[in-house]
């Protein structure tokens, strides 16, 4: 995410004075809430949904998400990058390529 959009969620959360309610678990619960919304776009039908509101849904979940790395003091970059160096051992290209397998049953 860009600088310019983090620190626009910061400033609309400050403007707020909602720091005071972005406790871990409730952002959490708040992601949680927010992603079940996105899937409720997809319920009945995979191929057709509203675009527009699966986009609304989706920067829900990336708002809150954002207040949450702020509120753990936690920077994207570096967790995704840890957490894809785990991918990349767990599912190695030679053994995952095109397979839907857990790791284990690869």
């Amino acid at each position: 995410m860009k600088q310019e959009t983090i620190d626009r969620i910061r400033k609309f959360t400050k403007d707020r004075e909602w720091e005071q309610f972005h406790s871990p678990g409730n952002l959490a619960k708040s992601i949680v809430i927010e992603a079940a919304e996105l899937l409720e776009c997809f319920q009945w039908n995979d191929k057709e949904y509203d675009l527009q509101h699966v986009k609304e849904e989706l920067a829900d979940v990336m708002v809150y998400s954002q207040n949450l790395l702020d509120a753990l003091g936690l920077d994207a970059d570096e967790i995704i990058n840890m957490k894809m160096t785990m991918n990349e051992a767990k599912y190695p290209v030679e053994k995952a390529k095109g397979s839907a397998k857990k790791y284990n049953e690869l």
